[in-house]
């Protein structure tokens, strides 16, 4: 709440508990902030693609997983259950989460759904790109392009992506 009335634009709470975007909603439109607008983690998958943000941030669970609160991914069917509540409970936008492994949810969820998509090319699919090109396995940029246009030919209709500085980079 705080940071809604400090002025954000959006809020994204990245916990996918039940019936979290719907709390905050409620709360936002309680008191007085019904242009603040949620995007929810709606199909956050237990990755092994998160291990470099985790590695960096030391956030790695010092015992057991995340998989009691993060998707399992080989259930598509609950990837789109979980966008779909959250539609319903209010978000302004769902996202997919990590983008490359996930692409046919993006695809699924664009079709099925029609709604405001993004999808997150999170730490780990940086990491490979950056790794294969150092290695001269690949070229960067050629290598990015590929991947952002595949995440946008998916559906997603916002990215957000590691590579953003090298992309704004590249684009001048």
């Amino acid at each position: 709440m705080r940071h809604a009335e400090a002025g954000v634009d959006w809020v994204a709470p990245s916990a996918i508990a039940k019936g979290q975007v719907k709390a905050i909603r409620k709360a936002l439109d309680k008191n007085g902030l019904p242009k603040v607008k949620i995007l929810g983690y709606s199909a956050k998958f237990a990755s092994n693609f998160y291990g470099p943000f985790r590695n960096a941030a030391n956030s790695a669970p010092a015992f057991g997983d995340r998989s009691a609160y993060q998707l399992d991914y080989s259930k598509a069917s609950q990837a789109l259950d979980e966008i779909e509540t959250d539609i319903k409970e209010g978000a302004d936008m769902v996202m997919v989460k990590p983008a490359l492994s996930y692409l046919d949810i993006i695809k699924e969820a664009k079709t099925k759904f029609d709604y405001p998509t993004a999808a997150y090319n999170v730490s780990g699919e940086y990491a490979f790109v950056k790794y294969g090109a150092k290695q001269g396995l690949w070229n960067e940029r050629e290598m990015v392009k590929e991947i952002i246009t595949s995440i946008k030919r998916a559906g997603a209709d916002f990215i957000i992506s590691y590579h953003a500085k090298d992309i704004a980079k590249w684009q001048k």
